[in-house]
């Protein structure tokens, strides 16, 4: 239950008119609460007074113009801003990739930009319906007018400082940067301080079942699941993991016994969507900084620069997993293993972080260099000698596509002295347990 409260969270994140719809709802409640403090002479001001030079001290005429004016302006600069928002983000769909429209939907400032012009026409509007003429009995809600004003300031200081947020949040190291730290922020929360439990050898392979729905798996409850195996004395053997497309009908699971509704209890620990999400797969950010380091190396864009930034930030990453452990996928009740489910394991992350560089780096010596010393600068910090091993891998496979692909021999005696660095690092038998 409480994954699909997390991913219906996540999902209102993701919509548009969320924030914006809540601000006007706010305005409207401002505006209807100023004119009835004022109606009912709890708080307002003589015009006339000496006093009232802070606020709004004219009549009904110049409170209707200057409430329209208010209105007519801020409904127009709210259609400006979101034909920006729009250009912005065919821009960053066009060169980074469409996958990364998210992470700019989900910016709670264009939300709230957004949100302050619409709230601010709404509330010229709800007050603009109270103010009366001599024919109509006068009534000029003086506070509420002031806030009008004040909200017109406000927008005002908004649109430079959206201009200002708009130019700087489409420049692709801004981008890697945002999508790096919501990795980092990942690897915090899933990686282990302690080892894990040993993953079984043996896990249950009897019949699979299959649930009613299908799509991208979001999100699992893992420990309600394992409550769920471990009340009914069975091995559940998960074959998806978040992240993963479950066709209809396919057999997600095996139990390591007969289990009535068993299709029900997984089903109900299971969140499916349209589209992955990052709550629980934490290759999702890690495949969004892939997509902008390949479309920069495409022959369109042909920017070896950004997929070297991509380098860098993937190394960084994998230096703060150096310390820590990964989960196993295994979860135990009683010092009984009763739920065992895939998980991404080191070799897997590091896989899903440079092979698409790799293969589509293939002659960018720029992109090669990086990857040969971020590997060297990673090995120089990890202490496992598995995980030493998965880097070995990738360097290998770095230089074969180097002496593949590069024809200049300068070019490819550089890639050589940075290999045979990468070497000094990583020798057999070294203190690396």
């Amino acid at each position: 239950m409480r994954s699909r409260v997390q991913a219906w969270i996540e999902s209102m994140g993701d919509q548009f008119w969320l924030r914006p719809g809540l601000i006007v709802l706010l305005c409207l409640g401002l505006g209807q609460t100023a004119v009835w403090l004022e109606t009912a002479r709890i708080a307002g001001y003589d015009a006339s007074s000496p006093n009232a030079n802070w606020g709004y001290s004219g009549g009904a005429e110049g409170a209707r113009a200057l409430l329209g004016a208010v209105a007519s302006s801020t409904i127009g600069v709210a259609g400006t801003t979101f034909s920006i928002t729009i250009a912005a983000l065919a821009l960053a769909a066009g060169q980074m990739g469409p996958r990364l429209l998210r992470n700019f939907t989900r910016d709670a400032r264009n939300q709230i930009v957004l949100g302050i012009f619409l709230g601010t026409f709404a509330y010229a509007l709800i007050v603009l319906r109270t103010v009366r003429t001599v024919e109509e009995s006068t009534f000029v809600p003086h506070l509420a007018v002031s806030g009008a004003i004040v909200l017109a300031m406000l927008s005002i200081g908004t649109l430079v400082w959206f201009i200002h947020h708009i130019a700087t949040s489409i420049n692709v190291e801004t981008v890697i940067e945002s999508v790096h730290s919501d990795l980092c922020e990942a690897v915090r929360t899933r990686a282990l301080d302690a080892a894990d439990i040993t993953r079984p050898s043996h896990i249950p392979d009897g019949a699979g079942i299959a649930v009613a729905e299908s799509g991208y798996l979001q999100a699992l409850d893992v420990d309600g699941l394992a409550n769920w195996a471990h009340e009914q004395g069975v091995v559940v053997a998960l074959r998806v993991r978040p992240g993963d497309y479950v066709p209809s009908g396919f057999p997600i699971a095996c139990l390591s016994a007969g289990v009535d509704d068993a299709a029900g209890a997984l089903g109900a620990a299971m969140t499916f969507g349209r589209r992955p999400a990052a709550m629980q797969d934490l290759e999702y950010t890690v495949r969004q900084l892939s997509e902008i380091a390949v479309r920069a190396l495409s022959p369109g864009i042909n920017d070896p620069f950004t997929a070297g930034s991509v380098v860098d930030h993937f190394g960084d990453v994998l230096c703060r997993i150096a310390p820590r452990y990964l989960p196993t996928g295994a979860i135990e009740r009683d010092g009984r293993i009763v739920l065992v489910h895939p998980v991404t394991d080191y070799a897997g992350l590091c896989d899903c972080m440079l092979h698409m560089i790799r293969q589509n780096a293939a002659g960018s010596v720029h992109v090669l260099v990086r990857m040969l010393d971020v590997l060297t600068r990673v090995a120089e910090v990890e202490r496992f000698k598995n995980r030493q091993k998965d880097l070995r891998r990738h360097a290998d496979l770095v230089i074969a596509a180097a002496r593949r692909d590069v024809a200049d021999p300068s070019d490819l005696a550089n890639l050589e002295e940075r290999y045979r660095r990468f070497e000094l690092v990583v020798q057999p038998g070294e203190r690396f347990a």
